[in-house]
């Protein structure tokens, strides 16, 4: 579907515009799972600029409102990402890869707060964000 996505790579700023003047606010509000989301999308998105390429980072909705946060696209490949703000966010974190099996899929991935990169299945990972 065309819906785009919009993230507001400066976090600070935008909490700032929403007169959270401090840390314990941003992490427990309502907002912190979409603030958290746009911190790794835009972390993922620097170190691209940094590197002098083109991001080739996508969003994914489908018309029965399956949503995919990223997807990342190297070589002809599709990698999925997930952008959770929780240690163990689950194995229904990737429900929605499925909507890309007509797709030559790589490995998917869950951005989360895990302490340590761990295995869901065969093919996707909890990766925790400050490895990014």
């Amino acid at each position: 579907m065309k819906m785009p996505l919009l993230h507001f790579l400066d976090t600070g700023l935008a909490a700032y515009l929403l007169r959270w003047g401090n840390p314990a606010a941003l992490e427990s509000g309502a907002m912190s799972g979409a603030f958290f989301e746009s911190y790794v999308f835009s972390e993922i998105y620097k170190s691209y600029l940094n590197g002098g390429k083109e991001a080739p980072l996508y969003y994914y909705r489908d018309k029965d409102q399956k949503e995919i946060d990223l997807l990342l696209v190297q070589n002809g490949c599709v990698h999925p990402l997930e952008i959770k703000k929780a240690a163990s966010p689950g194995k229904t974190a990737i429900r929605n890869f499925k909507a890309l099996s007509t797709l030559n899929c790589g490995c998917g991935n869950v951005l989360c707060l895990a302490a340590d990169l761990l295995p869901i299945d065969q093919k996707n990972w909890y990766v925790p964000a400050w490895l990014i």
